[in-house]
């Protein structure tokens, strides 16, 4: 067997008995490509140890990728001997077997500042369809934490209305990392802007019938107007479902437009932002895991460290400073606000 036919392979394997989403299959292959121009002429089929530690330390390191980059690498590698191994296809034991992690600082995740964020979602006209559906979909990044891959995934089918206390309310059903099945409630704003777009007259004249869930007609939930390969005539169903880039960029666009950093304009930053703001709440953390399908409570204690407001009131109110008289203090008393 070829290098190209064992990672066609094991790429096939992932994404059907591990349930791997195509954008970590993607991550993969670029990995395992990266493998091969590092063994060559060799096959990476018998690669031992040392050269694996080679490849995802100083190599990796001299061609840009920073540590943290190179976790991805180091997955794939081990993923792919494990599964080399278990058929065969290794002349002796699994070189990747000691392969570890590279070692990364802790750092913070950038998350959008809450004024940022009611600017962002003024930013869209919406006397437009592009509008109400660039609100619409930052409604879902803000108001339901989703992930881009969720939100862009999504199908019409995905929405459903469920009987509250007598009211009828909105949740939505998102397939996320490994296959993973999230059945959210969606606030009543990101509900409004929801209705609103899938009842606009220019969305009845796109066709977007896909298969969805246990291969039922269904219809893709957010669209794109402009396809810069395609003819018109074959732009319909899935090609005509909005890409992660797509929101990328949309993102981008009407962020710039309010003047708001770049560092806060990507979809990601919504996220965490949603973490951030159910922490400053008292949201016990397991919830909080919940609704943002973290599988590890340790990636949601994460938002402890950013819920900047809630520790503030903490060391205003019980710090020591807080329980004595002081200069500074008592003219502080005095000045309004």
């Amino acid at each position: 067997m070829t290098d190209d036919q064992a990672i066609d392979a094991f790429l096939d394997y992932l994404g059907v008995a591990r349930g791997r989403t195509p954008r970590t299959q993607e991550v993969y292959r670029l990995a395992l490509t990266r493998l091969q121009e590092f063994m060559h002429p060799r096959s990476i089929l018998v690669a031992d140890g040392s050269e694996l530690e080679a490849f995802a330390g100083l190599w990796l390191h001299k061609k840009g990728v920073v540590a943290a980059s190179r976790k991805p690498y180091v997955s794939a590698v081990r993923m792919f001997f494990l599964w080399a191994q278990s058929k065969k296809l290794l002349v002796s034991g699994n070189p990747a077997a000691e392969l570890e992690h590279p070692k990364t600082g802790h750092r913070l995740p950038r998350t959008l500042s809450l004024a940022n964020a009611e600017r962002l979602m003024w930013a869209p006209d919406l006397g437009t369809f592009h509008g109400i559906r660039d609100a619409a979909i930052m409604s879902l990044l803000m108001g339901c934490g989703l992930r881009v891959t969720g939100v862009c995934t999504l199908n019409e089918g995905d929405l459903q209305t469920v009987d509250l206390d007598g009211k009828p309310r909105m949740v939505v059903l998102v397939e996320e990392k490994g296959g993973r099945m999230r059945r959210l409630p969606v606030p009543r704003e990101a509900d409004a802007l929801l209705r609103v777009y899938l009842g606009h007259e220019d969305l009845a004249t796109i066709d977007r019938d896909t298969v969805g869930k246990h291969g039922r007609p269904d219809r893709v939930l957010f669209v794109n107007t402009k396809h810069p390969t395609l003819p018109a005539h074959e732009h319909r169903g899935e090609a005509r479902r909005l890409t992660r880039k797509g929101v990328w960029s949309m993102v981008q666009r009407h962020g710039e437009k309010v003047g708001i950093p770049a560092a806060e304009l990507h979809p990601h930053a919504m996220r965490h932002l949603f973490g951030t703001e159910l922490t400053e709440d008292d949201v016990p953390t397991t919830t909080t895991q919940g609704l943002m399908g973290h599988v590890d409570p340790k990636t949601t204690e994460i938002y402890i460290e950013l819920s900047m407001r809630k520790k503030m009131r903490t060391v205003d109110q019980h710090a020591p400073l807080a329980k004595m008289r002081t200069p500074i203090g008592e003219f502080l008393k005095r000045v309004p606000g």
